[in-house]
């Protein structure tokens, strides 16, 4: 058999692609920040002054607003992952820490600029990859409610958050009943809470903490699955950093996910 003539040209998106995709090395930053500081933030004084337009282009004009929110979205494996699967579904990243931040938005206009993944056929909005995806610096636990309005979010995700082992630092946990409060306000009924952590301490926290709350009701994975979110489970366990790190280490990661509940008035 003769000997394949090599071809005389190659292609030189794989390399254009991971030349201009960010490097980690370059965005040095504490893993966590204390959330009670004074750090200098900008944010929205309501919901309605928000320009989403800056942050998803492709969708001015249409009206839509982020569904799916990532708290402490680290750099932005969940994001990227889910992304491609929900072209339709506006997704938003909130992060405290200002290298990660900025990590996450060069991460987001890189793959914009290089990727050539075909759009789905259902997507009803013809954009390139990745325009339904952003991130913002903000501080989760003062002012969520600034950016998402009332029933809004039909996802909400807390992935491997800062475990604050001593006793004293329990109430940065991000996960508290006065912030549970908040989170009900914003996802709409029907929408769902999605926690994990390789700390078994702060799983039962959390778990114990949403289960005692009135307005969300625990949810199985295999309901979830059933249900068709297996794509999102699947992202939850293995597409960010932490998670990756306790699958090379061998861990166990908790799992739990809520569902917020439908809520009726009734007339007196």
């Amino acid at each position: 058999m003769g000997k394949r003539k090599r071809s005389s040209r190659s292609d030189p998106s794989p390399i254009v692609a991971n030349t201009l995709l960010p490097q980690k090395k370059h965005y040095r930053q504490r893993a966590h920040a204390n959330p009670f500081s004074d750090h200098a933030l900008d944010y929205p004084i309501s919901p309605q002054a928000m320009d989403w337009s800056e942050h998803f282009p492709a969708f001015a004009n249409t009206g839509k607003t982020p569904e799916f929110a990532d708290i402490g979205c680290g750099f932005g494996g969940l994001l990227t992952t889910l992304a491609p699967l929900f072209p339709d579904t506006l997704m938003l990243g909130l992060e405290i820490r200002v290298q990660v931040t900025q990590y996450v938005q060069d991460r987001i206009a890189a793959l914009r600029m290089t990727s050539a993944s075909p759009i789905p056929p259902s997507t009803s909005i013809a954009t390139a990859p990745y325009q339904n995806v952003s991130v913002v610096r903000a501080n989760a636990m003062k002012f969520l409610p600034n950016y998402f309005p009332k029933h809004s979010l039909s996802a909400l995700f807390f992935l491997f958050p800062d475990p604050h082992f001593k006793t004293r630092k329990h109430k940065a946990r991000i996960i508290s009943p006065a912030l549970l409060a908040e989170y009900a306000y914003i996802l709409k009924p029907g929408g769902i809470v999605y926690t994990i952590t390789d700390v078994r301490d702060l799983h039962e926290w959390m778990t114990n903490h949403l289960e005692s709350f009135p307005l969300f009701e625990s949810v199985s994975e295999a309901d979830l699955r059933e249900a068709g979110k297996g794509p999102i489970l699947d992202a939850v366990y293995n597409s960010t950093e932490e998670g990756k790190k306790v699958e090379r280490n061998c861990g166990e990661k908790w799992l739990a996910c809520f569902r917020r509940k439908e809520t009726t008035r009734t007339s007196k």
